[in-house]
């Protein structure tokens, strides 16, 4: 569990394709010394388990649908990538409840500055809209973020200069690909009414008709 505040921004060491997926190395100056073997680390909103600790350098193995299924595997040697270690109970709570697992990609489609902030608008893929409320949260690469516009098929997030410098937002320009996750909360909720509005259906069958109502 992560909270989607951006502790570092790492930078690609080196890129191994295997027979599992790739294994990346990451570079993590400030981070490091609070990485174990087996932590998981949240990499531009994915979470993924160091396996190995080097110097100030960490190595993570990505699967092959975590590759096809996020911005992970177009990742190469330099690219710099967003870090957060996983959430202690101790821990303020400064962003929102962040799982790093990745639900699709969204496309940047628009870039506007006012000032030193940017506006962004992130296309999004339709299923997941029911999941997005204005001023809700979402999360853009492992970065915990405000809702401040959405249509049908995107959404807008303000930007704010600190954030810019501390994340690899600022480097990011129209085309490019962005991790999405969802609140979490939304998916429980929906899944809660599904399986009741199914039991439901079973109790009415089964008291209208007085017969066993079979999966």
């Amino acid at each position: 569990m992560f909270t989607g505040l951006i502790q570092e921004v790492g930078t690609i060491q080196s890129v191994i394709q295997n027979a599992e997926g790739k294994e990346f190395i990451i570079k993590a100056p400030s981070l490091i010394k609070e990485i174990q073997i087996d932590d998981s680390v949240a990499t531009n909103g994915c979470c993924l388990t160091a396996t190995k600790i080097q110097g100030d350098t960490f190595k993570v193995q990505a699967v092959h649908m975590t590759l096809e299924k996020t911005s992970i595997g177009k990742l190469e040697a330099n690219d710099k990538v967003n870090l957060e270690l996983s959430l202690r109970p101790t821990d303020r709570l400064g962003g929102h409840f962040v799982q790093g697992h990745v639900n699709a990609m969204g496309k940047i489609k628009q870039i506007k500055t006012i000032g030193g902030n940017w506006e962004i608008e992130v296309s999004i893929p339709k299923d997941l809209r029911k999941y997005m409320i204005s001023e809700g949260s979402i999360t853009l690469d492992g970065i915990s973020l405000t809702i401040a516009r959405l249509t049908e098929d995107s959404l807008t997030v303000a930007i704010i200069p600190h954030t810019l410098e501390k994340t690899t937002l600022g480097t990011k320009k129209v085309g490019d690909h962005l991790n999405l996750e969802v609140d979490m909360i939304a998916k429980y909720i929906e899944n809660f009414l599904r399986f009741d509005k199914d039991s439901r259906k079973k109790e009415w069958a089964q008291n209208f008709f007085d017969v066993k109502y079979e999966d």
